[in-house]
């Protein structure tokens, strides 16, 4: 579970005012010194995140936050750094004390998570200084049903109860859904065609091919890993086709004309696809590259930051390939990691990665936005099938058309 990794992980975010005790929270649901704690409000300034496997929950991200109440222009700008940690939040938890109790500001972030559909766990901290009142108790059962809990951070009480209401707040486990298992059979000879050039980790797979592998193995698949240029050679050495074939998305051109053109093909880019956000959503996406228009701004966003290459996939190849494929004059901006632009509206066209280091709830949190600012978005895989005219093919193993 420690190596599960971070987009596969159930994150847990603390939200809260300043003062409340969500680090001292933070840390006596972790057993560690996550987060610094002091009685001086204001003391987080960024939002802090520890991956750990959190018993009963198992792999986790739990993230500390700024106070909502935060002042001052540097206070705004700390707010609307938490506010992007909602884009990932699978479990929220809402903390405030006797106090204050459930105010406007709690009001309207319970608001806020509810729209979102984020299931929220309000918890009253500091129950050593002061219990909250019933009244306080039945108005925040209003807010959140049963999801109330009184906890103590600085003596513990009630914290491995809040531990256990968490464990039954957890969405769908990601166990529960599959990258490609689901598309084949115990048995079954799966091709996995893994270029290794200079952009390729020394020593090791990108992460998307060793979660496929891990997934068909899991699924007593037989797995075949080879180079592109060793793609004739295992094909011929299989006694038989093999029941699927998944390239990567820059190979698709050169796997496509060795394979005849019954053997099922997609890529890793479009199995994420389906697996972390809306691949019809993606799809539907790529019927807007035709209609690109000289001047027209592209979003090109990551959502990790590694060194870029001098052929750099994000970066160099997508806005060359876009260009050449449509003939216009378009203008490029990139963004990496947890950057994002709040406002899309002035973007054509937003092209996504596959999205291995976000978690679903990002990943789909970052496509609802585009739909919700009417910018079609597609994604690496998705997007390098249709300009190389094979999407409709890439996209059969998954039972879907273009």
């Amino acid at each position: 579970m420690k190596t599960t990794p971070n987009g596969e992980r159930i994150h847990l975010t603390l939200f809260g005012r300043r003062n409340v005790g969500k680090s001292s929270l933070i840390n006596a649901l972790t057993g560690q010194e996550v987060a610094l704690v002091s009685p001086v409000k204001g003391t987080t300034t960024d939002p802090v995140w520890k991956a750990m496997e959190l018993l009963p929950l198992g792999p986790v991200v739990v993230t500390d936050t700024p106070g909502l109440d935060d002042i001052g222009a540097l206070g705004a700008e700390r707010v609307r750094r938490t506010l992007e940690t909602v884009r990932k939040t699978d479990v929220a938890l809402l903390v405030t004390d006797a106090a204050g109790g459930v105010g406007p500001l709690e009001k309207e972030w319970l608001a806020r998570l509810a729209d979102r559909r984020i299931p929220v766990v309000l918890v009253f901290n500091k129950s050593d200084e002061a219990m909250p009142s019933s009244a306080q108790m039945d108005g925040a059962a209003r807010w959140t049903g049963d999801g109330v809990h009184i906890v103590s951070a600085a003596t513990g009480a009630g914290v491995e109860e809040l531990k256990t209401a968490l464990a039954h707040r957890l969405p769908p486990s990601a166990s529960d859904r599959k990258l490609v298992g689901d598309l084949v059979a115990p048995g079954d000879v799966v091709l996995l065609v893994t270029p290794i050039d200079s952009a390729a980790p020394k020593g090791r797979l990108i992460l998307p091919q060793q979660q496929v592998l891990r997934d068909l193995l899991d699924a007593s698949v037989l797995a075949v890993v080879v180079k592109e240029t060793e793609l004739a050679a295992a094909l011929k050495a299989l006694k038989a086709p093999p029941r699927l074939v998944v390239t990567d998305s820059q190979a698709f051109a050169y796997v496509a004309a060795l394979l005849p053109v019954e053997t099922p093909l997609t890529s890793f880019s479009i199995l994420f696809a389906r697996f972390k956000g809306d691949v019809q959503a993606l799809v539907d996406g790529a019927r807007h590259v035709a209609a690109l228009k000289d001047g027209d701004r592209i979003l090109v966003a990551e959502g990790c930051t590694h060194h870029r290459q001098q052929e750099d996939i994000g970066t160099v190849k997508i806005p060359r390939w876009l260009s050449e494929s449509t003939g216009k004059s378009l203008q490029f901006v990139h963004t990496a990691g947890g950057t994002y632009p709040a406002d899309l509206g002035e973007y054509a066209l937003v092209v996504h990665c596959g999205g291995c280091m976000l978690n679903r709830r990002e990943m789909q949190a970052r496509i609802q936005q585009a739909r919700n600012a009417g910018v079609p978005i597609v994604n690496y895989g998705v997007l390098i099938a249709c300009l190389e005219d094979i999407l409709p093919r890439a996209l059969q193993p998954l039972g879907l058309t273009f």
